[in-house]
């Protein structure tokens, strides 16, 4: 396996090196962080190059959409990417299935990497430019009850934080419980009928190469890829692909957050909403003067997630918590 593992940047590891590391490595989806690289995929095969840290200038996440480009548009129907750049701007950019795992990356490389950017150099200028227009525009007064609401709202935000591990499983199993949901369950069988019959043909393929039947190898070939394409798309129903399955995977995450909260006094979210970044909205709303209290400032985040839908052009950062809490309402309906 090591045997194919190729270095894209001009520093490479020793063999024992990079034969340790890789082993070691941690996996996010195809790609891998170890100590001393950055594993990445192909378009078939996962963590076959590696690039190591000391040659890395910046890993950030780039976001294709179904339409608008990189508008913004389209939040629904995302195609994820990991790009790495590395030695002199060489870019080499990674598709991955589930967003959550590019993001789940690049948090775990902030931390034990703090000084390589995990933003694009567009995406760093956009972030200084908010950061300005956001210090130049005039706060409005708040109440002193406002003020101390936000300081109980940053307590909460932070014991939530400490235990992100819980949070990241609300939001990872309100997605897949969201995506169940909008799923048509006929499209897993016709899958599953198309597998079958990719299975045949590989068969076939098998008994035409050996008996050296004209045009074999190419049943062969087109079986294999059904296969692979199919069983690689997660459609197929299966153990851990069904909607009885997802429902629990849900309500366990939320048992285990509302333990947790359990022991905070008066927590102010119940908690199949309680996730650090819809604690950061509320506080954003009560700073902006939009509401007084917890309560208030949890029903203007609900209507402001409820108008955000494939036509509404956003910004990557606020993109980015969208996609994180809003499957948590809509599997509960904003009650």
């Amino acid at each position: 396996m090591l045997s194919f593992t190729k270095a894209l940047s001009g520093e490479i590891l020793e063999k024992s090196v990079l034969q340790n590391d890789k082993k070691k490595c941690k996996r996010f989806g195809p790609c891998g962080v170890g100590e001393k690289a950055l594993y990445l995929n192909s378009f078939y095969l996962d963590r076959v190059y590696y690039v190591p840290f000391s040659a890395v200038k910046r890993v950030f996440k780039r976001v294709a959409m179904s339409k608008g480009g990189y508008t913004g548009k389209g939040m629904f129907a995302t195609m994820p990417y990991l790009v790495v750049v590395y030695d002199d701007g060489t870019e080499k950019q990674c598709l991955f299935k589930q967003e959550e795992h590019v993001d789940e990356l690049l948090a775990y490389i902030g931390k034990k990497h703090p000084d390589i950017p995990l933003l694009s150099v567009e995406g760093e200028k956009k972030r200084a430019e908010r950061e300005a227009q956001k210090a130049a525009k005039q706060q409005p007064v708040i109440s002193k009850k406002a003020k101390a609401q936000i300081k109980e709202l940053e307590k909460a935000r932070a014991y939530l934080e400490k235990r992100s591990d819980l949070t990241d499983a609300l939001s990872r199993t309100a997605k897949a419980k969201r995506v169940n949901e909008r799923s048509n369950p006929s499209y897993r069988w016709v899958a599953l009928a198309i597998v079958l019959m990719g299975l045949v043909t590989f068969v076939y393929g098998i008994y035409a190469v050996v008996t050296k039947i004209d045009s074999g190898v190419y049943f062969l070939l087109f079986g294999m890829a059904i296969v692979f394409l199919f069983a690689g798309a997660n459609v197929l129903p299966t153990k851990r692909n069904n909607k009885a399955y997802i429902d629990r995977k849900w309500r366990e995450a939320c048992e285990e957050v509302g333990k947790y909260i359990k022991r905070y006094p008066d927590f102010p979210l119940p908690e199949y909403y309680a996730h650090p970044i819809v604690v950061t909205r509320m506080i954003r709303v009560i700073t902006d003067g939009f509401a007084e209290n917890s309560k208030e400032a949890l029903e203007v985040v609900k209507k402001d997630l409820k108008a955000l839908n494939a036509d509404v052009q956003v910004e990557q950062e606020e993109y980015d918590e969208v996609m994180a809490i809003k499957p948590m309402f809509l599997v509960e309906d904003y009650r």
